[in-house]
């Protein structure tokens, strides 16, 4: 059988940084011996790798929910076989400004519940903070344990046309995906089982157990009991609290399994109440305690609140740590970190216009066709405007929205994300990809699994990465 010539029709993007081949067209090192590899292997083997790891994602039903028009659409999780290799010179920058941007973020949440240091000094608009939804008064001078707020985080960086990471945004409430990072790397061992060993491929799967071990050490108990808090079986990421709650030998629990008794949340079991200690939450805020928010929920636990604020229990992550996260605050994590850190950042922000400014509103409107818009509370990629692909009429109508509130949003110049060669329809073809690395954070300090998660826009020239949106994902190497 003739050998396929790959690359000879890869169709390179102009002014687009390729992570696998140079402005020349020149293979970037990190993938030599994945290339050799797929110039001496058949489409034929390719397509039947691909097919191969189809059915093990159905078989281990790896899914997850697109909501469209109020209906959950159950669908299985697209992966492309051909993994992202990424340097240990570009992780170590990676997880030294992530580790930075951490840290800041988290003593900007200790101080906004608490000394309001950056508000007073007026580094941050105190406006701002009190009309983020994310803003809790509930959790005004609440410590948590060890001060620790963000015990998990999943930061979405970007790679420019510059070859530099980006950072897209800060994931702090309850950051979703480690599950895809890590049956993804368990697909790589099945279908390129000698091809990691050879290119000294950095491990993820010690994440549980690192993780088990943080929310171990953020409570106070000896041994403590820590389960899985879940929304239920319709969740758009119920898989991944299956998973987790399975690989770290946790209980998962629903609102209804959990009840508080003098200020100490109980898990009901069959031999009666037992304590509970530290609960890893995949329930947003406002679904918590209908005792103290939204008092038609039926996802939380009533009186949870005031079990954690007498330190009977330990919530991950801390209540409130959306404020953090807003896209409106995030145009300050730079400044966040000369603040607390007296350092510069390690890794950029996109420039970033705050729609509640007439100037910036101004600018954004003149120059919509280089522009996205984006709700600040908003994520999955709905409710956005990517000017370039918008007609004049949907941008009309969007803007009609967006002045009603124009605080509740923000634009971004559209930038040229890096793309990486997928295997699609038997040949390789380059797709815009972003990255989510997973850190976890603990008394000991900060651990960042090397590698994360590679989003892929799937659809041919579409910046769009979010699963909900027609993405889907590859296997991430960080190489030693």
């Amino acid at each position: 059988m003739q050998e396929p010539s790959f690359f000879s029709s890869y169709d390179f993007l102009k002014d687009t940084w390729d992570e696998m081949f140079t402005n020349n067209h020149a293979l970037r090192e990190q993938y030599e011996i994945i290339s050799n590899y797929l110039q001496h292997t058949s489409a034929e083997e390719l397509s039947k790798k691909e097919e191969l790891s189809k059915q093990l994602f159905m078989h281990q039903g790896v899914t997850f929910t697109v909501y469209n028009d109020e209906k959950g659409i159950e669908k299985i999780f697209p992966f492309d076989i051909l993994p992202r290799i990424i340097t240990s010179k570009e992780w170590g920058k990676i997880e030294k400004g992530i580790k930075q941007r951490i840290t800041a973020l988290n003593l900007f949440i200790k101080d906004i519940y608490n000394d309001q240091f950056i508000l007073k000094d007026k580094v941050v608009p105190a406006s701002l903070i009190y009309d983020c939804p994310y803003f809790l008064r509930e959790m005004k001078g609440v410590a948590p344990p060890f001060d620790i707020y963000v015990h998990i985080t999943g930061v979405d960086l970007i790679r420019n046309n510059d070859g530099e990471f980006y950072v897209l945004e800060d994931n702090l409430r309850t950051p979703s995906g480690v599950s895809y990072m890590l049956e993804n790397r368990e697909i790589s061992k099945r279908i390129f089982p000698g091809i990691l060993p050879k290119c000294n491929v950095l491990s993820v799967s010690s994440y549980p157990d690192i993780l088990y071990k943080k929310l171990c050490e953020c409570s106070t108990q000896d041994n403590p009991n820590v389960v899985l808090l879940t929304p239920g079986i319709y969740n758009s990421a119920y898989y991944e609290h299956t998973t987790l709650a399975r690989l770290m030998g946790i209980e998962l629990v629903e609102g209804s399994d959990l009840v508080v008794k003098d200020h100490v949340v109980y898990m009901k079991t069959t031999f009666g109440l037992k304590r509970v200690d530290v609960i890893y939450r995949r329930v947003d805020d406002d679904f918590l305690d209908p005792m103290e928010f939204n008092s038609n929920s039926v996802l939380g636990v009533a009186g949870i609140m005031s079990s954690y604020r007498k330190g009977n229990v330990t919530i991950v992550n801390a209540p409130g740590t959306g404020i953090a996260d807003d896209k409106a605050v995030y145009t300050f994590v730079p400044d966040m970190i000369r603040y607390y850190l007296n350092e510069e950042p390690i890794l950029k922000n996109i420039e970033t216009y705050q729609l509640g400014k007439p100037e910036d509103l101004d600018y954004v409107k003149k120059n919509i066709n280089k522009m996205v818009i984006k709700k600040t509370d908003g994520s999955g990629g709905y409710g956005m405007l990517m000017g370039h692909e918008a007609s004049n009429e949907e941008i009309d109508n969007y803007f009609k929205v967006v002045n009603k509130n124009p605080a509740a949003y923000i634009a971004q110049p559209i930038l040229k994300l890096s793309t990486a060669p997928c295997y699609i329809d038997g040949k390789l073809s380059p797709r815009c990809v972003d990255l989510r690395p997973f850190a976890l954070y603990g008394p000991d300090g900060i651990d960042i699994c090397p590698g994360g998660l590679t989003r892929v826009a799937l659809k041919k020239g579409s910046l769009v990465v979010n699963s909900s949106q027609g993405g889907g994902s590859k296997d991430t190497w960080v190489i030693k």
